[in-house]
């Protein structure tokens, strides 16, 4: 007979011990974000179509699923299921929540379920510092950023190119919800930036007086519509996805982290799409970048437009997991798996 596989124990890990693993580690995380991108390039992932759950009588919010698998040395499978409820917001909650499922690739019995809203937000984030680093190179760091949207997103943006080494002369603070934008201007001023902390009634401020611009909003469609607000040429992370409209994309040098992934769902890039009927206004994908097959050119506006890839979440948990687990503080779920015996009745 072969032999019995061991079935892993069930641990339940907390938002409290994601955040303490990550916290202070942005650079590890960005590393590790940079590996999981190089991997699905070099094609050792499975990242399938994110599910969308709509509701007819909430058509504003949503919950995702992202199954995914990570190849490599240290793979992994699972899904992120993360809900979008942006009316959350007004009753003072953050708009996004979720949990993630890390697999067993030997038994494919799950292992852990993690509070997710902090690994996406942190993947999130050393996604977009790895693209503003490595996008930089032509034209050099920008001085000036401006975030459009000022939530969790935008704080942890912050907090990963502040990590990273990037310093700035001014940064420019928009958002269409007052308090969100003072919480913002108060976070700032707690990490004892340097940097003047200017704020903007408008979005065609910021994005003139910035030269990295950051989205990061809940907007359903695009509201930036004029091309000459981008006529400085500006780096573009185009976190949200729908705040820009397709003609800013088509004059624009457009990097995303995945081709089909990033032309669906009414996307920016995917609209350009519907507007010209082919996507020869991609220049590439941010592993292009990485492994010099492209460099963007100068004199253009640059819009990284990431849609999201469920591998980036499952290398971050895994790496959680496996701290938590180093520290002897994995809170396993005793029974959580009780028929393990095919044919004998479990014992009472």
């Amino acid at each position: 007979m072969p032999e019995r596989n061991e079935i892993p124990p069930f641990a339940v890990i907390s938002g409290r011990q994601v955040s303490n693993v990550l916290a202070g580690n942005e650079k590890k995380v960005v590393d590790l974000v940079e590996a999981a991108y190089r991997l699905h390039g070099a094609g050792n992932t499975v990242n399938p179509p994110s599910y969308f759950l709509r509701f007819p009588d909430r058509p504003d919010s949503r919950i995702i699923a992202l199954p995914a698998s990570l190849g490599g040395d240290d793979g992994v499978d699972g899904l992120k299921w993360i809900s979008s409820f942006p009316g959350n917001v007004k009753n003072g909650i953050p708009r996004a929540s979720a949990v993630l499922i890390l697999n067993d690739p030997a038994t494919g019995y799950p292992i852990a379920c993690l509070e997710s809203s902090i690994i996406s937000a942190a993947r999130t984030a050393a996604s977009a510092a790895l693209a503003a680093a490595v996008l930089s190179t032509v034209r050099g760091r920008p001085r000036r950023v401006g975030f459009v949207g000022t939530g969790l997103i935008a704080r942890f943006i912050h907090t990963y190119l502040q990590a990273t080494g990037w310093e700035f002369d001014e940064i420019g603070v928009h958002d269409l919800h007052a308090g969100s934008a003072d919480g913002f201007r108060d976070y700032l001023e707690g990490t004892g930036t340097t940097a003047r902390v200017t704020g903007h009634g408008d979005a065609e401020s910021l994005i003139r007086a910035s030269d990295l611009v950051v989205f990061a909003t809940v907007a359903a469609e695009p509201y930036v519509t004029d091309v000459d607000w981008f006529a400085h040429d500006p780096l573009v992370l185009n976190i949200s996805l729908r705040d820009i409209a397709p003609e800013i994309v088509l004059v624009s040098t457009n990097v995303v982290d995945d081709v089909d992934h990033c032309l669906k769902a009414n996307t920016s890039p995917h609209l350009a799409e519907q507007l010209t009927g082919d996507r020869g206004f991609l220049s590439g994908t941010l592993f292009d970048v990485l492994t010099g097959r492209l460099e963007p050119r100068a004199g253009r506006p640059l819009i990284f437009s990431p849609f999201g890839l469920g591998v980036l979440d499952l290398a971050v948990a895994k790496y959680v997991y496996d701290e938590t687990a180093a520290a002897g503080e994995l809170p396993v779920v005793d029974g959580f798996f009780h028929e393990l015996d095919r044919h004998r009745p479990p014992a009472r």
